[in-house]
């Protein structure tokens, strides 16, 4: 029987994957709630395994875009590290309470929001972030991490790399090119477990179209945005975001 028979499961699908259209179209780490939504009709492992084809189609559309604003010293430090959480991650799924991970990485994100609407209350210009690229390393491992466990590395990277105060086209630009390389490195464990059946694929598929179009559309939105109003969307995404992760592992 497909995926997609079920109303309710494909509602859910579709709202899943705007989240996630919005996520690769520039507002990162929106993308974190898709998991644990599709998680409430569908086992957590079918989840996972059925966003991963269409992040990897989305990140198509998303690097095209932005693929002349880029940092690459941010993705070389944070991307080997990634490699790193994203090992980790496929080594200790089975041990991992996902619903304590997934509050503590929401009470973490929600504070870190709360903290940079505060100290950039009223438009005040705080200097940007110059912290040393091992300390991006180790966020890169957090992203890697927790995007292996449930596609939810957005929040680990707005944390190292919102504060260095990036052009808003460049900041979604290397979160672009850093999250397709992130998810292609998923994709071996995701097959060591045999997370593609044929059901989970033809999913997938049928769902891409929406992907695309939810991922053009706000690609074209953000071109138009104003960056430091960008900044503040995002930091407010992360407010709601962590609020809604902890909610959500603390009932879970």
């Amino acid at each position: 029987m497909s995926l997609l028979a079920d109303p309710l499961t494909l509602l859910v699908l579709a709202i899943a994957v705007v989240l996630l259209g919005l996520a690769k179209g520039g507002l990162s780490g929106v993308g974190a709630l898709a998991t644990p939504l599709v998680a409430l009709v569908l086992p957590p492992t079918i989840a996972a395994a059925l966003l991963l084809p269409i992040l990897i189609v989305q990140d198509v559309v998303s690097v095209w875009s932005f693929r002349k604003t880029w940092d690459g010293w941010v993705i070389a430090w944070m991307l080997p590290g990634a490699a790193v959480g994203i090992a980790a991650g496929y080594f200790y799924a089975e041990r991992v309470d996902e619903a304590k991970l997934m509050a503590a990485l929401g009470a973490i994100t929600l504070a870190f929001g709360l903290y940079r609407l505060w100290v950039e209350r009223g438009g005040r210009v705080v200097a940007a972030s110059t912290s040393p690229g091992w300390v991006g390393s180790l966020f890169g491992v957090a992203t890697g991490f927790t995007s292996q466990i449930a596609h939810a590395g957005g929040p680990p990277f707005q944390m190292w790399v919102t504060p260095r105060r990036l052009p808003h086209l460049v900041f979604v630009g290397t979160s672009s090119i850093l999250f397709a390389a992130i998810n292609w490195m998923k994709v071996p464990a995701y097959i060591a477990l045999g997370a593609f059946p044929h059901e989970v694929l033809v999913a997938a598929l049928l769902l891409m179209p929406l992907a695309i179009v939810s991922t053009l559309l706000t690609v074209r939105w953000l071109k138009r945005i104003d960056g430091a109003r960008f900044y503040v969307l995002i930091y407010l995404l992360m407010v709601l975001l962590g609020a809604k992760l902890v909610w959500d592992g603390l009932a879970g």
